[in-house]
């Protein structure tokens, strides 16, 4: 066990047992991770940070047995994160639970408080706090050993100040009447993280309303054998095969190897091991009708009766919220909302996002007035399924 000023390295299970037995006094952490993934689906874990009252612990991912550990996460009071995406997904997978509903994360309150969408831990310091840290590690083997003093120290910064970064902002939010619309976006968010898309829709990410619905069936096909392929060899998806790769051979229909060695960034070693697999999927399609139906278009504008009346609706939540635009409708939300009003589809086919605190504010009202531009929109969305 490492211990220097500002933290404590836990490489023994022992060790790790009196902080277990501690977390049960305290149950709100700041927490980090450090990891590996760079040619591997999944992440290796290197580095968990704990600031736990205000003492710093760094958990050997490498040594340790963190079963305990995980569980301890999903029972308490609140989980600290800046930027929590890679850090909730590793979690997830390590954890072999999901989701994890207590998270308050400090870059979407600092996304709700002004400061853009994607504020790195270092400007939040800065702007908030105004502490510098170093930012020089963000490259290293976090799965060598020893860890330099450096890399330990690197990681224990990246906690030390979470938990007073968090306060600071946590104190704003409440002032402002917003904490308990980040604490709502962060659940909606670590949600978001532990959903996969259907198996039987994965041509829906993959695809565009370009593709007709034989080349969606491909897409399908190719889509399924790759998220198999994937989790079986432990690889990205694009190392084997991109959806650039994966267009091109639904456009071009290769018929033997070599014209499959002409399409775009396909990796040589995958046609030789799989190559006749690859061609057998796109050539050996169920019949017509169990073909996905075309995709929507997106919706390039409204009308110009409506138009003023959407942008009026949106400013005046923002100036009634204080919520900036960006975090109050993302595009991809609006686009649900569209796809909702003309297909007539449930509302649990909403994102969850704007069924919470955005339902009556904006969702509701939204709803209310597309509706009235029903047919202009429905005539750029729908796309002929012959």
């Amino acid at each position: 066990m490492v211990i220097s000023y500002m933290f404590q390295f836990i490489q023994q299970q022992h060790d790790l047992a009196v902080l277990l037995s501690q977390m049960e006094q305290h149950s709100c952490y700041s927490l980090d991770t450090e990891f590996i993934k760079v040619d591997t689906l999944y992440p290796k874990l290197g580095v968990f940070q704990i600031n736990l009252n205000g003492q710093v612990l760094l958990l050997d991912g490498a040594a340790l047995d963190l079963t305990e550990f995980w569980d301890k996460l999903f029972i308490a009071e609140q989980n600290i994160f800046h930027a929590c995406g890679e850090d909730i997904d590793l979690i997830y997978h390590y954890a072999d639970q999901k989701p994890l509903k207590n998270v308050f994360d400090t870059q979407v309150a600092m996304a709700f408080l002004g400061h853009g969408l994607q504020v790195s831990y270092q400007n939040a310091l800065k702007t908030c706090l105004n502490i510098d840290i170093e930012k020089d590690q963000t490259r290293s083997d976090w799965l060598a050993r020893p860890l330099s003093q450096e890399q330990l120290c690197y990681a224990a910064n990246d906690v030390l100040y979470l938990t007073q970064l968090a306060d600071s902002l946590k104190k704003e939010l409440k002032q402002k009447g917003l904490y308990a619309y980040v604490l709502e976006d962060c659940q909606n968010l670590t949600k978001e993280i532990a959903m996969e898309t259907p198996l039987d829709e994965l041509y829906s990410d993959i695809g565009n309303y370009r593709h007709s619905r034989r080349e969606l069936m491909q897409l399908q096909q190719l889509g399924l054998w790759r998220d198999q392929m994937s989790k079986a060899l432990n690889q990205p998806r694009s190392f084997i095969l991109k959806n650039v790769t994966m267009h091109d051979l639904v456009e071009k229909n290769p018929r033997n190897n070599f014209q499959l060695s002409q399409m775009k960034d396909i990796r040589q070693n995958v046609i030789r091991e799989h190559g006749r697999t690859i061609l057998d999927l796109l050539k050996f399609l169920p019949e017509e009708d169990e073909w996905p139906l075309k995709l929507a278009r997106p919706v390039k504008q409204n009308s110009k009766d409506l138009s003023p009346r959407i942008e009026a609706l949106i400013e005046s939540v923002v100036l009634q919220t204080g919520i900036p635009r960006e975090v109050l409708l993302r595009k991809k939300w609006m686009h649900a909302i569209y796809k909702y009003v003309v297909f007539h589809l449930d509302e649990d086919d909403l994102p969850d996002y704007l069924l919470g605190w955005r339902y009556d504010l904006l969702t509701q009202p939204l709803i209310e007035l597309l509706r009235q531009d029903i047919e202009y929109l429905a005539a750029q969305m729908k796309t002929s399924n012959a």
